[in-house]
């Protein structure tokens, strides 16, 4: 198993398993799945603005893959990145959510961030038990914000402290 930094080359597989979390589980909020142009389009967004993307390949196969970005598009939040981490469905259970959260961690650290946040469907045990062991710590729940599968999707909200930082840094 290896996490490296994400290539244009690894978008299909990336879309591949983003589209099968569309359509077969509540962890990503859009009903239409993409191709592979549309994340060939979001990598490059990503790794343009200095935001890293993450997979994790095994035998040649990409299994899984993780992200950061802005959490919120203002000035006031630059020092806090929003993530997504997701694993083939046949890959899940074997410990590759937790290397690829381990080494987004690192990534946000290395660039300065100071805060993760998570937003995760509430009723996703196993994404919620994975935070909690990593450090996170839930800071809020929006019951009914969302819709998928024709029922309401309450959203709970986690986030890791990345330093010990008393103040922001001065700069913008």
């Amino acid at each position: 198993m290896i996490i490296r930094h994400a290539s244009k080359e690894d978008c299909a597989a990336i879309g591949e398993i983003y589209n099968h979390a569309v359509l077969h589980t509540a962890a990503i909020w859009n009903d239409k799945t993409v191709d592979t142009d549309n994340r060939i389009a979001w990598f490059e967004a990503r790794t343009h603005v200095g935001f890293p993307v993450l997979v994790c390949e095994e035998a040649g196969a990409i299994t899984g893959y993780a992200s950061f970005g802005d959490w919120r598009a203002f000035d006031g939040f630059r020092h806090t990145v929003e993530h997504s981490v997701y694993v083939h469905p046949d890959h899940q259970g074997k410990g590759i959510g937790r290397q690829l959260m381990n080494a987004l961690i690192v990534e946000a650290r290395r660039a300065g961030k100071h805060v993760m946040v998570a937003g995760i469907e509430t009723q996703n045990r196993a994404s919620i038990h994975l935070h909690e062991t990593l450090g996170f710590v839930t800071t809020g729940q929006m019951p009914q914000v969302g819709t998928k599968f024709g029922r309401w999707l309450d959203l709970t909200f986690m986030q890791l402290q990345l330093d010990d930082r008393s103040e922001p840094d001065a700069r913008p």
